[in-house]
């Protein structure tokens, strides 16, 4: 956990040494981060925004010689066949969820049914807005899946949700990640990116919690 913790907010230094590394190899390897971090149901902790932002600030760079191009369609399709595959699973595990021996930790059925009728009713702009918050991307479309949602519905808003992520974060790195201020208080930057994506999630449970 400290590594992950130190990766996440020293990001730019760590990619810096998988640039020096492994040269055009970053490309793929940032690929499986980002397809991990959406796909993997276990692996919720993965950087996500941070990451965007940081490796398209290196690509806006040119001593780094990197594409942000490259970078932009590997990480929508990422994002695609992470959720897609994360949707599967969830389909798979289905109504049994909350007797699973890892999931079943999580979700419990009546968690389960009151998310089936939320999705149901919000199901595009809730899994839209779910792209955008840290961990919860990693657990909504396995609940969706889970839920009984339809994949082509998912997929649809699933396609929108990845692209606004990849676009947003990709052009704030591409375009402010070299400002020497933000150079300077790189990790305070990642914390604030982080902090305020998790904003909706806190509020969502505070309301849920006292909204009554």
């Amino acid at each position: 956990m400290n590594f992950f913790i130190d990766f996440v907010l020293h990001i730019d230094t760590h990619l810096i040494s998988i640039v020096t590394n492994f040269g055009n190899w970053t490309y793929l390897i940032l690929f499986f981060i980002i397809f991990i971090e959406t796909g993997a149901v276990i692996l919720p902790f993965l950087p996500g925004d941070s990451l965007l932002f940081a490796a398209s600030a290196l690509a806006a760079n040119s001593i780094y010689h990197l594409n942000i191009w490259i970078f932009v369609g590997l990480f929508l399709a990422a994002a695609y066949l992470g959720d897609s595959l994360n949707f599967f699973i969830g389909k798979k595990v289905g109504s049994s969820v909350s007797e699973h021996a890892v999931f079943g930790k999580l979700i419990n059925q009546d968690n389960l049914n009151r998310t089936e009728q939320f999705f149901n009713k919000h199901g595009g702009p809730a899994i839209i807005l779910a792209r955008f918050m840290p961990i919860i991307r990693t657990f909504a479309p396995f609940i969706v899946g889970g839920s009984g949602f339809k994949y082509s519905r998912f997929l649809r808003f699933s396609l929108i949700g990845g692209f606004s992520w990849v676009t947003i974060c990709c052009s704030a790195g591409f375009f402010f990640g070299n400002i020497p201020a933000v150079q300077d208080h790189f990790s305070l930057v990642v914390l604030g990116i982080i902090l305020i994506s998790l904003i909706p999630a806190v509020f969502g449970g505070l309301k849920a919690k006292f909204g009554k």
